[in-house]
């Protein structure tokens, strides 16, 4: 063989070599893309499918894989999925299935949950129908929960993500019993604390009401704090004298519980026996500043009748006998406290009183002493002086 008919040999065997390789790749992709598998074309209609459902998604039903996604189409006012459903298993499905776009992991890539309702139609999945996204409350929320979440997972780190998961994972393997028990007495807890949260959020709007009161009245407290301050420092400065005082107090408190165990019964029977005078004293009570002021009035004159300040120290009586006043009044009997006034009239007639001051009286001018006086005296001189004037000088 010649060397040109080798080389064209070779040449031949390379194409056929690299039609077998792109064969293989052409047969490899097919098969990724499911060429050679019977498929029943179904449609389904959401309102958006995100970055992360890609073609060849699983679709499944309760976990179940029954097809893949084979293309998504963008459309007005949302997108169409075509989903390519397993034959042998479509017959499972119920013709009212809804669908929902749920993320594998956290950061793993959407699939396509079939979701059969509490009550399934009769008839199956067919070739050609159309299913429409789950639209209820649940759902709702579900999408919601992932698309706030989106942004956090966007700024963690996977891998420190990762590791952290591991780490619960890891202490939370072999406690299954005792988690489920910890999550069912928290459900009994939140149980009896619901119909309590009324009242709470009462309280935690009257907190409220107290906080702000407190901050209206912050500066005034701050400056009761100030002056507290000074206070303060003002017996700092002075517990010496202050410990000195409360010794000093202290040692007058134990002398007084002494003397009165020591006088207890001799105070009572103090109290019990000035019961007596004092109410006799209460009775007289308002004859003595009348008393008082007879008295500061009295003190000159008796100076004046005694002499004081003069060369002729003694008693000088003017004694004058002057006719009876008319119209005079007797003066009031004595069975009560009474106030006379200073110049009032002589004590009552033939009375002790009356007696006493005429003696008292006579004395003088008969050179006597007024206990010499007989007491018949009253009876003679009394008629006679009743109503004259007295000068003393």
């Amino acid at each position: 063989m010649s060397e040109q008919r080798r080389r064209m040999l070779f040449g031949a065997l390379g194409l056929v070599f690299l039609a077998l390789l792109g064969a293989m790749g052409w047969f490899a992709v097919a098969i990724y893309d499911k060429a050679f598998t019977s498929y029943v074309p179904v449609v389904l209609k959401a309102e958006r499918a995100g970055t992360q459902l890609k073609e060849n998604a699983d679709v499944k039903v309760r976990g179940v894989l029954v097809g893949s996604v084979r293309r998504i189409d963008v459309r007005p006012g949302g997108v169409e999925v075509e989903l390519a459903m397993d034959p042998d298993r479509i017959g499972a499905v119920p013709s009212n299935v809804s669908a929902r776009l749920l993320p594998k992991t956290l950061f793993g890539q959407r699939y396509v949950s079939l979701v059969i309702p509490e009550n399934p139609a009769p008839q199956a999945l067919s070739s050609g129908a159309v299913i429409e996204e789950d639209r209820s409350t649940q759902a709702v929320e579900v999408e919601q929960a992932l698309r706030d979440l989106l942004p956090v997972l966007q700024a963690v780190q996977p891998q420190k993500l990762a590791s952290t998961l591991g780490a619960v994972s890891h202490a939370l393997e072999g406690r299954g019993p005792e988690l489920g028990t910890t999550l069912v007495t928290l459900g009994d807890y939140l149980g009896r604390l619901n119909p309590e949260v009324p009242d709470l959020r009462t309280a935690i709007t009257k907190l409220a009401d107290t906080v702000d009161t407190y901050q209206t009245a912050a500066p005034d407290l701050v400056d009761a704090m100030a002056d507290l301050r000074t206070t303060a420092t003002t017996l700092t400065r002075q517990q010496e004298d202050l410990a000195a005082l409360f010794g000093t107090v202290t040692a007058a408190g134990n002398d007084a519980v002494a003397f009165l165990d020591a006088n207890d019964d001799t105070l009572v029977d103090l109290s019990a026996d000035s019961r007596p005078v004092l109410d006799l004293l209460a009775e007289y009570s308002p004859e003595i500043p009348c008393v008082a002021d007879a008295a500061a009035r009295l003190k000159p004159v008796v100076e004046r009748a005694l002499g004081v300040g003069t060369a002729e120290p003694g008693l000088h009586v003017d004694l004058t006998v002057r006719p009876p006043r008319q119209g005079g009044s007797p003066p009031p009997s004595a069975d009560g406290p009474r106030c006379p006034t200073a110049g009032s009239a002589a004590p009552g007639a033939n009375t002790p009183a009356e007696q006493q001051f005429l003696s008292e009286l006579l004395a003088p001018v008969l050179g006597e002493q007024p206990a010499g006086i007989p007491g018949w005296s009253g009876l003679l001189m009394g008629p006679l002086l009743r109503g004259a004037e007295v000068t003393l000088r």
